[in-house]
């Protein structure tokens, strides 16, 4: 008889790809679902309880209206809720975290006012994403803040919207740019790695000499964005299908949403969470991601495994923290053999 393989610790449940918004890097808006075919609360209900993180995201989560019966249905299985948003329905954002004051906001933001409204297709998309937070600051929300998807054209705005999440006590998480069936993009790409990675590392130093223990571990998150950006080979294996996973709107159940194709484990509309864990298909799945080259270095991807392996992180966190008290810069180095 089989063993039972360990169920993970997060999923990331993507909930629609309907999205208001037309972003240079992603594609997902001219694909969109079709709302009878998206998964329902009911679908969700079959994820396991005992998580530690799930993440709601879309496509634009908030463009479904039924957005807090799926927080009904998850909050009880999850230690910690985030949702990712563009943060343009600020009533609707609003009216939920009322209802849920503990949830996590996640406010996409692409750089500075006119920066982030080029890359995002939206007129006063930073304006209204800053309102968003502003309202949900006074509200008293504390999981708060915005993340950005580095590339050539916004990377100079990195470190100003890093100081300006600091000043006001946001938190604050990046991205860069990757290719895969999820995005519907296969030629994104950034042509000036050294001026794009120049930015990274003045983050990175900044990063470490925060007083925040959780920001020197960003540190390390984002020095591996660094490596992913010049093709070197990931810091630490990546464990998707094992430690964490996709739930997508259709309802198949994904390793990984960084792969070219769509590859499913099963179904959660038609099949048990447990059941499809554990199948022959899943097993294939988690041997795709062993035998994977594209190295992505995602949140999703990293920080599972980051939690898992710590003494690594922790290691080069130790040292580099070090360094940065003595006015001396991080060590940053990159296999180019690759």
């Amino acid at each position: 008889m089989k063993n039972l393989i360990n169920l993970p610790k997060e999923v990331c449940v993507i909930v629609t790809y309907r999205c208001n918004a037309k972003c240079n890097m992603c594609n997902v808006w001219q694909n969109p679902t079709k709302p009878a075919d998206e998964i329902t609360p009911a679908n969700i209900d079959k994820l396991p309880s005992g998580l530690n993180f799930i993440n709601i995201t879309g496509g634009e989560p908030f463009v479904r209206q039924d957005i807090a019966e799926i927080i009904k249905v998850v909050k009880p299985k999850t230690k910690r809720i985030v949702i990712s948003t563009n943060g343009y329905f600020t009533e609707r954002i609003i009216a939920l975290c009322s209802k849920y004051p503990d949830l996590g906001i996640r406010i996409s933001l692409e750089g500075l006012p006119k920066t982030n409204d080029s890359i995002r297709g939206m007129q006063d998309g930073f304006d209204r994403a800053f309102r968003t937070l502003l309202a949900l600051r006074k509200m008293g929300c504390k999981d708060i803040g915005f993340g950005m998807t580095v590339q050539d054209v916004n990377c100079k705005d990195l470190l100003p919207l890093y100081e300006l999440s600091d000043a006001l006590n946001y938190e604050f998480a990046t991205a860069t740019l990757h290719n895969s069936q999820y995005f519907h993009k296969l030629d994104n790409r950034i042509e000036n790695k050294d001026a794009v990675c120049a930015e990274f590392s003045k983050l990175v130093t900044e990063l470490l000499k925060s007083k925040s223990k959780k920001k020197w571990f960003r540190a390390y998150l984002n020095y591996g964005l660094m490596n992913y950006i010049y093709g070197c080979k990931r810091f630490m294996k990546c464990e998707m299908g094992s430690e964490a996973c996709f739930l997508d709107p259709e309802g198949d159940i994904l390793a990984c949403n960084g792969m070219e194709d769509k590859v499913s484990m099963g179904n959660i509309k038609n099949d048990n969470f447990v059941d499809i864990w554990n199948s022959q298909k899943a097993d294939q799945v988690r041997q795709m991601v062993k035998d994977c080259k594209k190295e992505c270095w995602m949140t999703g991807n990293a920080v599972p495994v980051m939690k898992k392996h710590i003494l690594m992180p922790l290691i080069w966190v130790l040292k580099n923290k070090l360094l940065v008290m003595i006015n001396r810069k991080p060590v940053l180095k990159f296999d180019f053999k690759k």
